[in-house]
């Protein structure tokens, strides 16, 4: 045990140093703080009925909060067969958030570095170059937690996968396992589908070494073994993938069900869409000056010294309302610091350190381990790809050939790989110049780093625009706007306007003079490496501190204190008009708000049913009829059909809201007296806007079958909801001869089941989206049942794949150390 514990003292040494650098930078969060994150505040209104369910003990795998209705599983569940679910609890209670998803970079890259064979303290500056790269902590300030948690995981895949192909079979399968079954179930397929674009480039450069070395045998052995693992990962995430796969065919991103009333491609999302938040060719040059395109969209960075500041002391203006003056002229679109193409704006920049860029390039000139052509190849192929509508050559090709990539917006994110690749070449520069042995030609290469980066940081200093237009491609339209704000005074805003050009040279040319100061101090560092002027150890520290202080810094812009809060029971405020609706004892309804945006709105679900929500899983069928129905007014009808029974418009009077109760609102159910049948969805969705929903229903003439030919009959005939569960809708229907009833519920085949007095009956979808059956004479119980089997099922393929697992690592486990125990003796003897 002694032996062991003195084995590994440097590893728990350095855990110890990761414990405190998150003590240090996440202080507010040990203090009981939160993150006041705005897309937490989203992902909460959506899960809101999800967890009062919870907090009873019951779970609901469909909820009616938000957008009618949708799979509560795309939302939160709790998915308890899944081995990777637990995994993710006791990081989350361990510690608070999100020191545990921090903890998760540092120790998941330093891991990849020991792989790599690297010291321990070089790797443990490896682990902070990536963990801080000024994304991540954009992405924890944000509230992207599934995003940078599924980032978190890219290092140890990625190790696994070496020691696979190193032949250690079995511990790199099963370690694979282990990590990629808890990226899947984290749950965010685009930066996992970007990280299965870059394994694929390393698989295809160690298949052609194996050829070249005719070693394919032992690359197929490691491949059998790496896919076996993936196969195992996707075992342990059954119910996830196959839940997520089959609703994806109905979401958002599935295919169009409109031709003509649609300017959506048939299938994926819309091309704009996808290129919302592309990154600028020349934004790229962040990598190395974090504000060489202006930082973040907002005024934050303008302060009284600043340029436009001066235009408005000039004419008067005392230094307060000047500065006011100045930071309402940063919110005019073209006006902000920020001067990239990223549309509609930028948190921050993919800022990587300077002195990693330096070390970056170095690795560029002096490693001879193949991996350099892996990290480079994916370093090109995600800077292509994350220019999208900016550069889209490479980006259309991919949107056009490769599966699954047009599900996928902000294309910019694919980045976050990037930053993986530059600390692995960065610190893989750093073990060339230990094993080379020819000292002067190394000191020739590391002169010819600096050359390279050092001039391009001094081109950022003396002439900047050089390379840098400063000016966005909607200046000029910007200043047309700012005219006509200053009620036609041209020449202030052509003043303002070349102010704020100033203001952003300013701003990148100070952030380059110190990547200049990091870039310096770093080729000092590995020059006195090369003249073993300093040690190993020493030089490890130094690279270590240095990185920090260089993104700590940068770092601190984007995630700080100030970003923390105290806990909060509701961050969104009850307004009069939800205190009023909540009055209202019908535990099913729904209400329409005018004064929100209909698929942004975060306020309504955290008080009643809406129509509106927060989510990009939503039904694509939902989003058709929110564009086709609602973009030039709500249609009274189909606020009707779906159980609007208040109304929220705004009350200028008060400046506030003003509620209206909705009389002709349809209810829960009812008997209708017609059936109107169409061709396609395109008929259907036209249909909707002149019927009367209280009368008539709508179908496509498929379902003429499941419905039938309906006639005039009981008009007494009542059907009412008398239980209400997400899950479970129990109504009791009368009808002296029968008929059609319609639901206000959205229609969704794959897991509900309709009972008529307890045995399963058909049902069609009408009214575009809702539900419909035919119900026969007399009184009966209709229950509406939601039972995917995706997901039950699922679960019991995941509890299979979990146990597996565990076998699995334990075998793994166990096998290294025999190795180990058989070695030591083998040479003891």
């Amino acid at each position: 045990m002694m032996d062991w514990l003195k084995r590994n003292g440097i590893h728990f040494a350095v855990a110890g140093v990761f414990l405190v650098l998150c003590f240090l930078y996440f202080s507010p969060a040990f203090q009981g703080k939160t993150l006041g994150q705005g897309d937490v505040l989203g992902a909460q209104s959506t899960q809101k009925e999800i967890l009062d369910y919870h907090a009873r003990d019951t779970t609901i795998l469909w909820t009616n909060q938000i957008f009618g209705g949708m799979p509560a599983y795309q939302i939160w569940a709790p998915y308890k067969a899944n081995i990777a679910t637990h995994i993710i609890g006791v990081i989350g209670y361990t510690v608070p958030n999100p020191v545990g998803m921090v903890l998760v970079f540092l120790f998941g890259t330093y891991f990849l570095f020991n792989v790599l064979k690297l010291s321990p303290w070089l790797a443990a500056a490896g682990a902070v170059a990536f963990t801080f790269t000024s994304y991540n902590m954009i992405l924890l300030a944000a509230g992207h937690t599934n995003q940078a948690f599924a980032i978190a995981f890219f290092a140890p895949i990625i190790a696994s996968i070496m020691l696979a192909l190193r032949r250690r079979y079995l511990l790199g399968a099963s370690l694979l396992a282990l990590f990629l079954s808890i990226e899947i179930k984290v749950n965010h397929l685009q930066m996992t589908y970007y990280l299965m674009l870059a394994i694929l480039i390393l698989v295809g450069i160690e298949l052609y070494h194996a050829i070249k070395n005719k070693t394919t045998a032992s690359f197929l052995k490691s491949l059998g073994y790496l896919l076996a693992a993936s196969l195992l990962a996707f075992a342990v995430n059954a119910s996830t993938l196959w839940s997520t796969y089959e609703y994806g065919k109905d979401s958002y991103r599935g295919k169009s069900n409109l031709t003509t009333a649609t300017k959506e491609p048939q299938n994926g999302l819309a091309k704009d869409y996808i290129y919302q938040y592309s990154q600028g060719v020349a934004e790229c040059l962040t990598f190395l000056v974090p504000n060489a395109s202006g930082g973040a969209s907002g005024p934050e960075l303008i302060d009284q010294n600043s340029e436009t500041v001066k235009v408005f002391t000039d004419k008067g203006e005392q230094p307060e309302q000047a500065l006011n003056y100045a930071q309402q002229i940063s919110s005019f679109p073209g006006l902000s610091l920020y001067w990239g193409e990223k549309r509609p704006g930028t948190s921050g920049p993919y800022y990587f350190g300077a002195s990693i860029c330096f070390l970056f390039v170095l690795g560029l000139i002096i490693v001879k381990n193949r991996m350099k052509w892996w990290l480079l190849g994916t370093v090109v192929l995600t800077m292509l790809l994350s220019f999208g509508g900016n550069w889209p050559y490479v980006s259309d090709i991919f949107l056009k050939y490769f599966p699954l990539y047009n599900k996928f917006r902000a294309v910019e994110s694919i980045l976050a790989v990037a930053g993986l690749c530059f600390p692995v070449l960065a610190f893989l520069a750093i073990q060339e110049v230990i094993i080379t042995v020819d000292k002067k030609v190394l000191v020739k290469k590391l002169l010819l780093a600096l050359y390279i980066t050092g001039g391009l940081v001094l081109i950022l200093i003396l002439v900047p625009e050089l390379l840098l237009s400063f000016r966005p491609s909607d200046q000029l339209s910007s200043i047309t706007n700012l005219t006509q704000a200053l009620k036609g005074d041209a020449a202030t805003a052509n003043a303002l306007a070349n102010a704020v050009v100033k203001d952003r040279i300013n701003l990148e040319r100070s952030d380059a003079i110190r990547s200049l100061v990091f870039v310096l101090i770093t080729f000092g560092i590995v020059w006195a490496l090369i003249k073993q002027k300093l040690s190993l150890t020493t030089v490890s520290m130094l690279l270590f501190a240095i990185v920090l202080v260089d993104l700590w810094q940068v770092d601190k812009r984007y995630l700080k204190d100030a970003n923390f809060t105290d806990k909060q029971e509701s961050a969104v405020p009850q307004r009069p008009v939800d205190v009023e609706i909540a009055k209202d004892p019908d535990p099913d309804f729904r209400v329409y708000d005018a004064t929100a945006a209909i698929k942004q709105d975060v306020q309504n679900p955290f008080f009643h049913k809406t129509l509106g929500g927060y989510s990009a899983a939503r039904m694509k069928r939902y989003d058709e009829l929110i564009d086709n129905q609602f973009t030039r007014g709500a249609n009274p009808a189909v606020l009707n059909m779906l159980n609007a029974k208040y109304v929220i418009v705004p009350d200028s009077s008060k400046q506030g809201q003003m509620l209206l109760p909705n009389p002709e609102a349809c209810g829960n159910a009812w008997f209708i007296k017609s059936i109107k049948y169409v061709d396609g969805a395109d008929a259907e969705m036209k249909a909707l806007s002149s019927f009367s929903p209280k009368n008539e229903a709508v179908a496509d003439k498929s379902y003429q079958s499941v419905a039938g030919n309906l006639q005039a009959g009981d008009t007494t005939s009542v059907i009412k909801l008398v239980s209400y569960n997400p899950d479970h809708m129990t109504y009791k229907s009368a009808s002296k001869t029968g008929g059609v009833a319609v639901f206000s519920e959205i229609y969704y085949d794959k897991g509900w089941k309709m009972l008529i007095d307890g045995i399963e009956k058909p049902y069609f979808r009408a009214n575009y989206l809702l539900r419909a059956a035919s119900i026969p004479a007399g009184e009966h119980k209709v229950e509406f049942v939601f039972h995917p089997a995706s997901y039950y099922v699922g679960e019991d393929i995941s509890m299979a794949g979990s146990v597996l697992l565990v076998l699995l690592l334990g075998g793994a486990v166990f096998g290294d150390e025999l190795k180990k125990m058989i070695g030591k003796k083998s040479k003891d003897k």
